[in-house]
């Protein structure tokens, strides 16, 4: 099922965050619990981990670029 990954809102005041680095290349496979992205916010980098097991299948935003929380950021096949 193709699902949308998005920014996490790690804390209530959360309005956006910088995705710094991809962990997961397009085309790629994951397990639930793997690192997929990392973020920054206020100058803390954390990894998000999946969910579920799945496939990455297209990337929505560049690294470096600021994401809006709750924003997909990738599109998955879980």
């Amino acid at each position: 099922m193709k699902k949308n990954i998005v920014m996490p809102r790690l804390r209530e005041e959360m309005r956006s965050g910088v995705l710094c680095a991809w962990l997961k290349e397009e085309g790629e496979a994951y397990q639930k619990g793997e690192p997929i992205f990392e973020i920054e916010t206020d100058k803390v980098v954390n990894q998000v981990e999946a969910a579920a097991d799945g496939v990455m299948l297209r990337q929505l935003v560049e690294e470096g670029d600021e994401v809006p929380a709750e924003a997909a950021v990738a599109e998955v096949e879980e």
